[in-house]
């Protein structure tokens, strides 16, 4: 098949298997769980690397700085191709990266590459999309803020370049409010794709039946719906205790050689024996994250109050109440 190598690169003809669907996001609204899943049907193929970012141009000069764990971006179309090259002429090859949505180039870059591709969306209600998506970031070295109202408040400033993160990663991230603009990013998609082309599920849905939202995801695909679901939960939102303790465990994890030696000697403290990265990341899982703390009622109500405009016009865009099934009714 022949690909457009994107604007980064000259048109040239490209030949690889071009994956046929694709979970554009939002993040931290279950679409680890549903890829996961997904991943479960014979007639589907997703390729382990769960998140590409290729198709998302202003991820692109990112791609050598993605922290650890979060997966690798191909450098070339060659590489991108390559992630569904297992996939058997009776599976649909698909991909799951939650960035396409906020994205403002990828809409455009999937059509480019498959015009005929089927596209998912995951929404979640604005205030608890934030809170989850802030402690994601806390978590992976996006946000060293780790009081969501004041990493709010420092918008204005941070579009203007001022006091963004140390050696900031991915510093656009921390502009929360311009994750929440749905009906803006749908249309984005909806502009290049037909409706059939299409299908948005609401997170709520999904965490009450997973069962039933995967079944119709996998009919929208056009593959067999009574395949055996096995449910999963994957990457639950989790609060930092100590982002010393979670870079020590993290380097340690990452295998880095140049290991301080105060690291060193905490690590000591902590496993006597040479730690290795999948003792590292027990150690991780059981001291570093904790549960999260009871949100701050206060502020998720300012930011419904803040984010009420959006819900309304999603509302009318899906032709769904989502004002009543998220309780904006309520928050005057």
């Amino acid at each position: 098949m022949t690909v457009k190598a994107g604007p980064q690169g000259a048109v040239r003809p490209h030949q690889g298997r071009i994956p046929d669907f694709f979970v554009v996001g939002h993040g931290k609204s279950g679409t680890t769980a549903l890829w996961d899943m997904l991943r479960q049907h014979p007639q589907l193929y997703l390729p382990y690397n769960k998140e590409p970012w290729f198709l998302a141009d202003e991820m692109r000069p990112l791609s050598a700085l993605r922290p650890q764990g979060t997966g690798s971006t191909p450098r070339t179309v060659e590489e991108y191709l390559a992630l569904f090259a297992d996939a058997t002429h009776d599976q649909r090859a698909g991909e799951a990266s939650s960035l396409y949505l906020w994205s403002r180039t990828a809409a455009g870059r999937i059509a480019e590459m498959q015009p005929g591709a089927r596209i998912v969306a995951v929404l979640r209600e604005p205030a608890s999309f934030l809170r989850s998506l802030h402690m994601q970031f806390v978590q992976v070295y996006v946000e060293p803020e780790k009081d969501l109202r004041r990493a709010i408040a420092l918008e204005d400033e941070r579009r203007q370049g001022r006091h963004l993160p140390k050696d900031p990663y991915w510093p656009d991230a921390t502009l929360y409010s311009e994750h929440v603009g749905y009906v803006e990013q749908l249309r984005r998609y909806r502009e290049r794709f037909s409706e059939d082309q299409m299908l948005v599920l609401i997170y709520d849905d999904f965490r009450r039946d997973n069962e039933a939202t995967v079944r119709k995801v996998w009919r929208f695909l056009e593959v067999d719906d009574t395949h055996p679901v096995v449910l999963r939960e994957a990457n639950p939102t989790v609060r930092v205790r100590s982002r010393r303790l979670y870079s020590m465990v993290h380097t340690l994890a990452a295998g880095d050689a140049a290991v301080p030696r105060a690291v060193q000697a905490a690590a000591k403290t902590l496993a006597p024996r040479r730690l290795s990265r999948e003792s590292a990341m027990a150690i991780r899982d059981r001291v570093v994250y904790g549960d999260p703390r009871p949100p701050d009622e206060g502020l998720m109500l300012e930011l419904r109050r803040r984010f009420k405009d959006e819900v309304v016009a999603l509302s009318e865009y899906l032709d769904r109440d989502m004002v009543k099934l998220w309780g904006y009714d309520r928050r005057g």
